[in-house]
């Protein structure tokens, strides 16, 4: 709707410059068309007037009453009125309406989605967990925000490449081995000989008795079989990330979420990448040698402060990686690359910029995007859950699906915005009540699909193209909230697309299933006047649709009973 309206907006502007109302090289400003938020002020709103004011030399108010003047006909709006300075509010007729829920029954699957992406790469990076043991509810935020916002591109014609980021090749890596290597010894934590920065949960111990069993695992096409030897370091580090990555990967998969690219850090070094990298900085006269280290001088690009890159002894910083990764992603065609992480990397993200702006190589400022989650408190009983037996130290994410089921751990874990901290209440995802906003969503398609069992039962044969036939019959006050919040649906994609906020589809779900259930709770569907059976009956398919694709954009399901 908004779209139709800008176009005749659109068209209202070249009428005037071509009777030369408006100069014909008048610069057209990005105007903004808005939903009212009084109905009684309209459906939208549009800032035209006052935007072009300026450049076309004229008085707000009188630039919008030429503008309404010049807007052609069409059957989209019922009414103009200018408010204030120049605002133009647009009241649309109904038909409008019926309209959309016609289109939407007319895509099905497909209403919502658009090419605005027009077939682009984008890279989209999430979880990126160390394969150091079972993925943490943290880690559960970083996959439900990366999931939903591939879902979102691909919704909006992106080509999207999920990927992600294993860190295989650091310090935590080698603790692994050494826990794993104590448990294979025999020892337990706390007892003497136990590595100082050891990992402790019972996890650890699984590793080790499976590797001296010799048993096998497979990870992402690999298969290693444990050496049975506790003094063979690199044997046991191979297999303990091997059945890390597979444990994860299994976690992943029970929460619906799928990946195209698996990255291994390791590569970087193996394939000379981090090396290159270094050399084309040098190269281009972004770093200088000081006190035996090498430095970025990131300042040049917005940073802080220069950064070291590689220390006396020879190793590089930890964020020099990062930057040759990110020039991999550049070389494999990534026109956006997104990054999702835990806001505890922000202090990293403006020396790989750094890093990448001083290649010189092309990529445009900006250029990742990232997305950062904060931290996420587990409550049950009014009282914080902080640990898990199999983890030792912290709540996994297949703690929350066992207790609480995919969908809730989606749901919860999707329902505020990435930047702010989430409180996960257990109790509350479990219950099936109103007050459980994915439960109160689902009930709504449920309920949908009741309705039409009982039609069936009561002997009532819906027909579709009649009910589409007969929308005008719906007039009342709750038929026309819902049919304005369904309306709202592909604009919402659109927008928590670009902003990557995928959040903004779990509230918007919520007030499409209050809309419906009000309505259900306040009016009969199967009444005997056949035309306005079915023109309600067409208005909750349409809504059933809706909340079906809305549910999948957040990788939930749609169920037909509760």
């Amino acid at each position: 709707m908004k779209e139709q309206l800008r176009e005749l907006l659109l068209q209202a502007l070249r009428t005037l410059q071509n009777d030369s109302t408006l100069p014909a090289d008048l610069e057209v400003p990005s105007f903004v068309i808005e939903r009212a938020r009084n109905r009684d002020h309209g459906d939208f709103a549009t800032n035209a007037a006052m935007l072009l004011a300026k450049p076309a030399r004229a008085k707000p108010r009188e630039l919008a009453e030429k503008l309404v003047a010049a807007l052609p006909a069409n059957t989209l709006v019922a009414k103009v009125e200018i408010a204030g300075p120049g605002f133009i509010n647009f009241f649309l007729a109904p038909g409008a309406y019926h309209d959309e829920v016609r289109r939407i029954m007319a895509e099905g699957d497909a209403y919502g989605r658009s090419q605005s992406g027009k077939g682009v790469m984008a890279g989209v990076e999430y979880v990126s967990a160390n394969p150091t043991g079972p993925l943490h509810v943290g880690h559960g935020r970083a996959a439900a925000i990366g999931d939903c916002i591939s879902r979102l591109l691909d919704a909006t014609g992106w080509n999207v490449k999920r990927e992600f980021y294993y860190n295989d090749a650091g310090v935590q890596i080698n603790n692994l081995a050494i826990s794993v290597q104590a448990r294979a010894r025999g020892l337990a934590p706390g007892v003497e000989g136990w590595p100082e920065d050891g990992y402790r949960g019972d996890y650890i111990a699984d590793v080790a008795r499976a590797y001296m069993a010799g048993e096998s695992v497979e990870a992402d096409g690999e298969v290693v079989t444990g050496a049975k030897n506790a003094d063979d370091l690199e044997a046991i580090r191979h297999f303990a990330v091997a059945s890390l990555r597979r444990e994860q990967n299994l976690d992943l998969k029970a929460f619906g979420v799928r990946f195209d690219t698996y990255f291994l850090e390791s590569s970087l070094y193996t394939d000379g990448k981090v090396d290159e990298t270094v050399r084309e900085l040098v190269a281009h006269g972004h770093t200088y040698e000081e006190g035996g280290a090498l430095w970025l001088r990131s300042t040049d690009f917005g940073d802080d402060k220069d950064r070291v890159m590689r220390k006396s002894d020879g190793t590089y910083t930890y964020f020099v990686p990062d930057v040759a990764y990110h020039r991999s992603k550049w070389q494999r065609g990534y026109a956006r690359a997104i990054t999702e992480l835990g806001s505890d990397h922000h202090g990293s993200l403006a020396r790989v910029k750094a890093g990448l702006q001083a290649l010189d190589c092309g990529i445009p400022q900006g250029w990742p995007e990232y997305v950062l989650h904060q931290m996420v408190t587990v409550m049950r009983g009014g009282e914080e859950v902080k640990i898990s037996k199999r983890a030792g130290s912290y709540v996994t994410l297949r703690d929350l699906i066992d207790e609480v089921g995919r969908d809730a751990t989606r749901y919860f874990l999707i329902a505020r915005k990435g930047d702010s901290q989430l409180v996960f209440d257990i109790d509350l995802a479990r219950s099936q009540s109103n007050d459980n906003p994915v439960y109160y969503i689902q009930y709504a398609h449920a309920r949908v699909c009741s309705v039409l069992r009982q039609a069936g039962e009561k002997g009532f044969t819906f027909d579709l193209h009649n009910g589409l036939a007969h929308l005008a019959r719906l007039d009342n006050e709750h038929e026309q909230i819902l049919l304005t919040e369904l309306s709202k649906y592909p604009e919402l994609v659109e927008t928590a697309a670009a902003n990557l906020e995928p959040h903004l589809v779990a509230t918007w779900l919520r007030e499409l299933a209050n809309a419906f259930h009000t309505y259900y709770n306040s009016h009969q569907f199967l009444v005997d006047d056949a035309n306005l059976r079915d023109a309600r009956l067409a208005l909750i398919v349409a809504t059933r649709q809706v909340l079906k694709n809305g549910l999948d954009l957040l990788g939930l399901s749609a169920p037909e009973s509760m």
